[in-house]
Protein backbone atom coordinates (compact mmCIF):
# COMPACT_ATOMS: atom_id res chain seq x y z
CA UNK A 1 0.00 0.00 0.00
CA UNK A 2 1.05 3.56 -0.68
CA UNK A 3 -0.79 6.60 0.65
CA UNK A 4 -3.75 4.40 1.57
CA UNK A 5 -4.07 2.93 -1.92
CA UNK A 6 -3.34 -0.67 -2.84
CA UNK A 7 -0.73 -1.09 -5.54
CA UNK A 8 -0.18 -4.19 -7.63
CA UNK A 9 2.54 -5.09 -10.06
CA UNK A 10 4.41 -7.90 -11.71
CA UNK A 11 7.82 -9.15 -10.68
CA UNK A 12 9.82 -10.51 -13.62
CA UNK A 13 11.18 -14.04 -13.23
CA UNK A 14 14.70 -12.70 -13.78
CA UNK A 15 14.43 -10.95 -10.39
CA UNK A 16 14.39 -14.31 -8.61
CA UNK A 17 17.74 -15.17 -10.20
CA UNK A 18 19.34 -11.85 -9.24
CA UNK A 19 21.94 -11.25 -6.52
CA UNK A 20 19.52 -8.87 -4.82
CA UNK A 21 16.91 -11.59 -4.42
CA UNK A 22 19.49 -14.10 -3.18
CA UNK A 23 20.58 -11.53 -0.60
CA UNK A 24 16.98 -10.99 0.56
CA UNK A 25 16.41 -14.74 0.65
CA UNK A 26 19.43 -15.20 2.93
CA UNK A 27 17.59 -13.25 5.65
CA UNK A 28 15.04 -16.05 5.74
CA UNK A 29 17.73 -18.28 7.24
CA UNK A 30 18.12 -15.82 10.13
CA UNK A 31 14.45 -16.22 11.14
CA UNK A 32 15.32 -19.43 13.01
CA UNK A 33 17.27 -17.35 15.53
CA UNK A 34 14.11 -15.37 16.34
CA UNK A 35 11.82 -18.34 17.05
CA UNK A 36 11.83 -17.69 20.78
CA UNK A 37 11.64 -13.95 20.31
CA UNK A 38 14.30 -11.32 20.75
CA UNK A 39 14.65 -7.95 22.39
CA UNK A 40 16.63 -4.80 21.76
CA UNK A 41 17.62 -2.69 24.73
CA UNK A 42 18.08 1.05 24.31
CA UNK A 43 18.94 2.51 27.67
CA UNK A 44 15.98 1.76 29.95
CA UNK A 45 13.71 0.86 27.05
CA UNK A 46 13.33 -2.75 25.90
CA UNK A 47 11.55 -3.65 22.66
CA UNK A 48 10.60 -7.25 21.92
CA UNK A 49 10.21 -8.72 18.45
CA UNK A 50 8.61 -11.98 17.37
CA UNK A 51 10.26 -12.08 13.94
CA UNK A 52 13.33 -10.70 12.19
CA UNK A 53 11.04 -8.82 9.79
CA UNK A 54 9.44 -6.97 12.71
CA UNK A 55 12.85 -6.03 14.05
CA UNK A 56 14.11 -4.84 10.67
CA UNK A 57 10.93 -2.83 10.05
CA UNK A 58 11.31 -1.12 13.41
CA UNK A 59 15.00 -0.49 12.78
CA UNK A 60 14.24 1.15 9.44
CA UNK A 61 11.41 3.22 10.94
CA UNK A 62 13.63 4.41 13.81
CA UNK A 63 16.52 5.21 11.49
CA UNK A 64 14.27 7.65 9.59
CA UNK A 65 13.43 9.70 12.69
CA UNK A 66 14.63 13.25 12.27
CA UNK A 67 15.42 12.65 8.61
CA UNK A 68 13.73 14.33 5.66
CA UNK A 69 13.88 13.52 2.00
CA UNK A 70 14.74 16.38 -0.32
CA UNK A 71 14.43 16.45 -4.06
CA UNK A 72 15.22 19.03 -6.66
CA UNK A 73 12.57 20.65 -8.82
CA UNK A 74 13.71 22.71 -11.73
CA UNK A 75 16.96 24.41 -10.89
CA UNK A 76 16.26 25.22 -7.24
CA UNK A 77 16.31 23.13 -4.09
CA UNK A 78 13.05 22.94 -2.15
CA UNK A 79 12.66 22.29 1.54
CA UNK A 80 10.63 19.16 2.46
CA UNK A 81 7.49 21.12 3.40
CA UNK A 82 7.42 23.00 0.10
CA UNK A 83 8.10 19.81 -1.83
CA UNK A 84 5.17 18.05 -0.14
CA UNK A 85 2.81 21.01 -0.63
CA UNK A 86 3.68 21.65 -4.28
CA UNK A 87 4.51 18.23 -5.68
CA UNK A 88 4.15 15.13 -3.52
CA UNK A 89 0.80 15.51 -1.70
CA UNK A 90 -1.58 13.15 -3.56
CA UNK A 91 -4.56 15.27 -2.44
CA UNK A 92 -3.37 18.39 -4.26
CA UNK A 93 -0.90 17.34 -6.95
CA UNK A 94 -1.75 17.24 -10.64
CA UNK A 95 -0.45 14.76 -13.16
CA UNK A 96 -0.58 15.96 -16.74
CA UNK A 97 0.16 13.74 -19.70
CA UNK A 98 2.43 15.41 -22.23
CA UNK A 99 2.30 14.33 -25.85
CA UNK A 100 5.05 15.25 -28.26
CA UNK A 101 3.60 15.87 -31.70
CA UNK A 102 6.76 17.06 -33.45
CA UNK A 103 9.86 15.35 -32.09
CA UNK A 104 12.29 17.49 -34.07
CA UNK A 105 10.74 20.75 -32.88
CA UNK A 106 10.64 19.44 -29.30
CA UNK A 107 14.32 18.47 -29.49
CA UNK A 108 15.27 21.90 -30.84
CA UNK A 109 13.29 23.65 -28.10
CA UNK A 110 14.89 21.45 -25.45
CA UNK A 111 18.37 22.15 -26.82
CA UNK A 112 17.60 25.88 -26.86
CA UNK A 113 16.37 25.97 -23.27
CA UNK A 114 18.65 23.39 -21.66
CA UNK A 115 21.75 23.51 -23.83
CA UNK A 116 25.10 25.06 -23.02
CA UNK A 117 24.62 27.95 -25.45
CA UNK A 118 23.41 31.02 -23.53
CA UNK A 119 22.53 33.30 -26.48
CA UNK A 120 19.71 31.14 -27.97
CA UNK A 121 18.18 30.68 -24.51
CA UNK A 122 18.32 34.43 -23.85
CA UNK A 123 16.73 35.19 -27.23
CA UNK A 124 13.96 32.66 -26.58
CA UNK A 125 13.20 34.21 -23.19
CA UNK A 126 13.19 37.76 -24.58
CA UNK A 127 10.92 36.79 -27.49
CA UNK A 128 8.45 34.82 -25.36
CA UNK A 129 8.48 36.59 -21.99
CA UNK A 130 5.21 38.44 -22.59
CA UNK A 131 3.40 35.23 -23.64
CA UNK A 132 3.82 33.53 -20.25
CA UNK A 133 0.54 32.67 -18.50
CA UNK A 134 1.77 30.42 -15.67
CA UNK A 135 5.20 31.17 -14.24
CA UNK A 136 6.62 29.08 -11.38
CA UNK A 137 9.20 31.27 -9.64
Amino acid sequence: QSNGRSLTGRIPTTFFKSKEYQNIKSYQDLEKYFKGGAAINEGDKQTEYKTLSDGLSDLIKNSKKGQSIQRYKGLGEMNPGQLWDTTLDPETRSLIQVRIEDEIEADLTFATLMGEEVLPRRQFIEENALNVTNLDV
